[in-house]
């Protein structure tokens, strides 16, 4: 597999913006550990690799255990996970899959009885973030493997 194009390069404003909404996300007080369950998760349903390897890689170093990093594709079937990441990986489910089933209102009330407003609007802020990620390392078919954390825990 090969590259396509170095968006970073091609158009470096692009890559700002990008980090722009991260660093929003990093400021909202999202559990440094969700967040890397939620971009696992989205990046598992878009099927992006490279996002795949990094974030499964970050989190490892974070700490998380193999296998809640396995299961996470089967979360509802593994115990593993608390009610909270449980709401958090559905809303994640149905806002990368949004023109699906759009985000119900059972699920946003289930989501409800974990995080307040605010971080509700956070939790669909980090979502929309890793799935735009995916959608630029997808179409410009970044190649996986030589990603290395930064965190090291």
């Amino acid at each position: 597999m090969e590259m396509r194009l170095n968006y970073m390069k091609a158009q470096p404003e692009s890559l700002q913006t990008l980090l722009k909404l991260e660093g929003y996300v990093k400021k909202s007080g999202i559990d440094q550990h969700l967040w890397e369950l939620i971009k696992i998760r989205a990046s598992q349903i878009n099927g992006c690799a490279y996002c795949l390897d990094m974030h499964t890689k970050d989190a490892r170093a974070m700490g998380e255990t193999e296998q809640r990093l396995y299961l996470l594709n089967a979360w509802r079937e593994a115990p593993f996970y608390t009610n909270a990441e449980r709401a958090a990986l559905a809303l994640t489910e149905a806002v990368t899959q949004i023109s699906v089933g759009g985000v119900p209102t059972a699920l946003y009330e289930q989501v409800r009885e974990h995080f307040d407003e605010a971080q509700f609007v956070d939790l669909i802020m980090a979502i929309n973030a890793i799935n735009c990620w995916n959608r630029m390392a997808i179409s410009t078919a970044m190649v996986p493997g030589d990603y290395q954390p930064a965190v090291h825990k």
